[in-house]
């Protein structure tokens, strides 16, 4: 991570602590809520006066569940974790061995893989077919379409037989 303040040289390594011991004795002596407001004010006349500070962003954690009021996980997290890794995994081998029959086309698995996080809470948590209740339609983009609904056949595959992957070529279709 990037520390632009740490990045800078001192120049005056006795003016710094001068500054530094003057904070720690406005807490010492006023509290922390006085030393607060001077580092705010001081802050803020430094914008005015166009320093070049970067903005100490802080925000209250909005919509945030606290760790105690966490619900308990509704699923079977180690399976989840198991059928995560075998579906990248298995994507991962579709893309090799259809680069290697198929030189030039490329393959999707970053785009798999960039949001296959979110397909699967989704599929193991909220999305619903269109019989049942809340149920509705699911549109993924067209070329990681064949890894996201092969992928989600009834009972993956019987417990992850991929035949039925063999002979598709990527974003082509079956041959």
């Amino acid at each position: 991570m990037f520390d632009g303040f740490r990045s800078l040289p001192d120049v005056d390594k006795d003016e710094t602590h001068e500054w530094v011991e003057a904070l720690d004795d406005i807490v010492h002596t006023d509290g922390r809520a006085r030393a607060s407001y001077v580092v705010r004010e001081v802050l803020s006349r430094a914008r005015e006066l166009n320093i070049g500070l970067s903005e100490l962003l802080q925000t209250p954690y909005i919509n945030t569940i606290l760790p105690e009021d966490e619900p308990e996980f509704p699923g079977d997290e180690v399976m989840e974790k198991r059928i995560r890794r075998i579906i990248r995994w298995n994507a991962m081998a579709m893309v090799t061995r259809a680069n290697l029959r198929f030189g030039g086309l490329g393959g999707h698995i970053s785009t798999y893989a960039s949001s296959a996080s979110l397909y699967e809470v989704g599929f193991n948590h909220f999305f619903r077919g269109k019989d049942a209740p809340g149920g509705g339609i699911l549109c993924c983009r067209r070329h990681q379409s064949c890894h996201t609904w092969q992928n989600h056949d009834p009972l993956l595959h019987l417990l992850f037989d991929v035949r039925p992957a063999a002979h598709r070529r990527p974003s082509m279709g079956p041959r």
